[in-house]
């Protein structure tokens, strides 16, 4: 399984909207990836509890089978939409894409 990773900053006014509900709507239309696209295996969006944050954010943390799945996810046409929002709101971004030993049972 691959595990996929992406950290965002909220800039400082995200279109003209307060930054907790600008998060929620963040959360709201990477979740329901979930449903839409069949490479997903799990997706999970959190927030840092500290605010304002001294990092980033917002946390997506997702799962695929494999290379293959998170590249299919990253090209389908309803992760570009959300994609486009995410480049509205956000101000920085940093990810990490790694094999979890974990659930493959090493």
């Amino acid at each position: 399984m691959l595990k996929h990773i992406v950290l965002w900053k909220l800039k400082e006014k995200p279109d003209g909207a307060a930054r907790a509900a600008v998060a929620l709507e963040l959360k709201r239309r990477l979740e329901a990836l979930k449903g839409l696209i069949p490479d997903v295996v799990d997706l999970k969006v959190g927030f840092d509890f500290r605010s304002p944050s001294p990092s980033y954010e917002v946390c997506l943390d997702s799962l695929f089978k494999d290379a293959q799945g998170l590249e299919s996810y990253q090209k389908h046409p309803e992760h570009l939409k959300v994609s486009a929002y995410v480049k509205e709101v956000t101000s920085d971004r940093a990810s990490v894409d790694y094999v979890d030993d974990a659930i493959l049972g090493g």
